[in-house]
């Protein structure tokens, strides 16, 4: 996603009179969250026993609901209340056996994996002249070479940007290239990793057609690394025709049942209204999803996990949700949505983590100027473990559909510059993250959810903040 930011560190006068919409008990409940949370590893060791144990999670694979069962039991040991699932289908595509192999001018076998929801190839393969395009413009140019042709977009993400402006940037084409290709002939596509970083290492993630109709051919689509990428693209510059053997024997099959987890502290005096927060259970098929996206789902129920063994009860409800399938569909967060359609009104705010617990730096809040200045009041206790900017953004995709209808969103902010190295690729492993960072995401999280949970009066909603 692209997100339009604006930075504004916590100053102390106006911390101060922003936890003036703080009771006492928040604050000093704020302290202990922090403290608890910082004092050992327990999330880093849960996140590391759960993707250890279950592995990835890709949508409607019966890894995704082992582990769904493992963390339903694990919360009502840890105690939570109202600990139960929620039905939901989601959309279930296989990978298959795959592979990319340069036939012409040598053999040579080319680091890829095929994208998400894909179609796959006849199983033969696909073998044809490659095209290498920079962009949409270019192959627009290139138009009339594009027939029969596998069209190769070598677009880079831009490392002197700032890492989700480059990743929206380049997304483009993972997401909707092969029905621009399609339209001029192409029989399939290849995109250059989505990643600043590459050691031969491809990125998986979404594509869609967008026709639907049969106007536009679906064709199989496939990333290839960084540096098979570049090494075609100067093959063609130097005039070299290149060819290639394209097998994929993906498919998608009827969409399966699965089920959003959900578990609560109930609030002490307002029950009925409730804070949100949350991360996606399920992951791709790659690595362990550790990184994207169960160190959310992990720090979010540790959070939970605190605020519980604290003893004290916050005004609101506080309820976590680890939602599926939000990688290839989104249907966790819109299911989640129209099974609480009838308390749509008494969600106060939504949160999610969903970009690594790395170093936590900060709040992004979509929202009311006023929501803003409450989640500035209640974040302020969180500044001596760095986590001190508060700014405009949008909401993370779980709780998009719940923005949609007027409920306040915040997400957590960390420091992003490794996230796309190992994003949607076999490189996202738990030892990609470090123990005390996560545990500073928990403290966040736990102090977020409290304080706003724990306030006089409601979060106000209405237009959101200007972002800039």
């Amino acid at each position: 996603m692209t997100r339009r930011r604006w930075c504004a560190p916590v100053g102390v006068a106006s911390a101060l009179l922003a936890l003036g919409t703080a009771s006492a008990q928040a604050a000093a409940a704020a302290d202990q969250l922090i403290d608890a949370a910082v004092g050992d590893s327990a999330a880093y060791r849960r996140l590391a026993l759960f993707v250890d144990t279950f592995g990835n999670r890709p949508s409607g694979s019966e890894r995704l609901e082992r582990a769904i069962d493992w963390v339903v039991a694990e919360m009502k040991r840890d105690g939570l209340e109202n600990v139960h699932t929620e039905p939901v289908r989601v959309p279930h595509w296989e990978r298959g056996a795959e592979s990319a192999e340069l036939t012409s001018p040598r053999h040579v076998r080319l680091a890829m994996l095929g994208l998400g929801l894909s179609v796959g190839t006849p199983p033969a393969g696909i073998t044809a002249p490659v095209l290498v395009v920079t962009d949409f413009a270019n192959l627009r140019a290139r138009a009339a070479e594009a027939r029969g042709k596998i069209v190769l977009y070598d677009f880079p993400f831009d490392p002197d940007k700032k890492p989700f402006e480059a990743y929206g940037e380049a997304v483009q084409y993972r997401g909707s290239g092969a029905d621009s290709a399609s339209q001029f002939g192409a029989v399939a596509i290849l995109v250059r990793s989505v990643t600043p970083m590459s050691l031969r290492s491809p990125h998986t993630g979404a594509m869609h057609y967008g026709d639907s109709t049969g106007r536009v051919k679906h064709i199989p689509a496939a990333a290839v690394s960084v540096e098979d990428a570049e090494m075609l693209h100067r093959m063609q510059d130097r005039g070299t025709r290149m060819v290639v053997t394209l097998k994929m024997g993906a498919r998608t099959l009827s969409p399966a049942p699965s089920r959003n987890v959900v578990a609560e502290v109930h609030g002490s005096t307002h029950p009925g209204d409730v804070i949100v927060m949350g991360g996606h259970i399920d992951s791709w098929d790659v690595g362990q999803g550790a990184m994207d996206d169960g160190g959310g789902s992990v720090a979010t129920w540790e959070a939970l996990r605190l605020i519980k063994r604290l003893g004290t009860r916050p005004k609101r409800t506080i309820r976590v949700v680890l939602w599926t399938n939000e990688e290839s569909g989104l249907a966790g967060g819109r299911g989640y949505r129209d099974a609480h359609l009838s308390e749509i009104n008494r969600h106060v705010l939504a949160i999610e983590s969903d970009n690594g617990v790395f170093r936590p730096t900060g709040i992004r809040v979509n929202g009311t100027e006023g929501a803003m200045t409450a989640v500035r009041g209640v974040m302020a206790p969180l500044a001596r473990i760095g986590v001190t900017t508060a700014e405009p953004g949008q909401p993370e995709a779980d709780v998009s559909p719940l923005s949609e209808l007027g409920v306040p969103t915040a997400a957590l902010e960390v420091d992003g510059s490794r996230y796309f190295w190992y994003h949607h690729s076999e490189a996202d492993m738990v030892d990609k993250l470090d123990p005390a960072d996560m545990a500073r995401c928990v403290a966040a999280l736990a102090v977020l959810a409290y304080g706003v949970a724990d306030l006089e009066e409601t979060l106000p909603r209405g237009r959101a903040a200007t972002t800039r």
